[in-house]
């Protein structure tokens, strides 16, 4: 499959309703997204044939493409922030912003935004027009002066002092399915600390801005 392939299979996607694609690909419709927050990608990528599953590369790794499935409101405004990838919390000493995880994941994305109202059945909600997206140069500094800030910040023992205000496009935040789950981390003296998985999220302005200018929206 190539670029042009795949973007011809989203296009077909397009004002499906999750009911309607559920029952080809034979699964469940959950009553609520809540607690099935990766059901929507996992349905889009039946259909789309991602390969790479929950591997550390792209979704179409011959493609260098990953998909991003996005909640939006009617004027194309998304609903909620969007998950990029783990964030490794030791073992950063000379890793690079082009090496880093962040940059492989966001360098080609599938944007495929789905009706995200929460008034709408989920079984109702429909699939919006996709968009193939690589952040521009400004973009990329952005992305990568937030990076450098987190990872800083990680290696310098401040994990726990990173909050969601850190960080213009990117944001770091606890990923972990309770309390429990635990990981290694480095404290503030320098000492070994069982800390929450962090997990890196674009925040909704930029999202927006790409959305906007990807599908020729105006900005209010």
């Amino acid at each position: 499959m190539n670029q042009q392939e795949l973007m011809a299979r989203a296009e077909q996607l397009i004002g499906r309703s999750f009911q309607e694609l559920a029952d080809i690909a034979g699964v469940a419709v959950p009553n609520s997204l809540r607690n099935a927050k990766g059901w929507t990608g996992q349905l889009l990528e039946l259909f789309l044939g991602a390969s790479a599953g929950s591997r550390a590369e792209q979704d179409f790794p011959a493609l260098g493409i990953e998909l991003k499935t996005i909640p939006v409101n009617l004027n194309a405004m998304p609903l909620e922030t969007t998950y990029v990838c783990i964030a490794p919390l030791l073992g950063l000493t000379g890793v690079t912003w082009e090496q880093s995880n962040v940059r492989n994941k966001l360098s080609k994305v599938l944007w495929v935004p789905i009706d995200g109202r929460r008034e709408i059945p989920v079984a109702e909600r429909t699939v919006g027009l996709p968009l193939l997206w690589q952040p521009t140069a400004a973009q990329e500094r952005l992305l990568r002066t937030d990076w450098e800030e987190i990872t800083e910040a990680i290696m310098l023992g401040q994990v726990e002092s990173i909050t969601a205000r850190t960080g213009t496009a990117l944001q770091l935040r606890p990923k972990a399915a309770n309390s429990k789950a635990l990981t290694g981390a480095v404290g503030r003296h320098g000492q070994p600390i069982q800390t929450l998985p962090r997990g890196y999220y674009l925040k909704k302005q930029f999202t927006q801005q790409v959305l906007a200018e990807g599908l020729g929206l105006q900005l209010s």
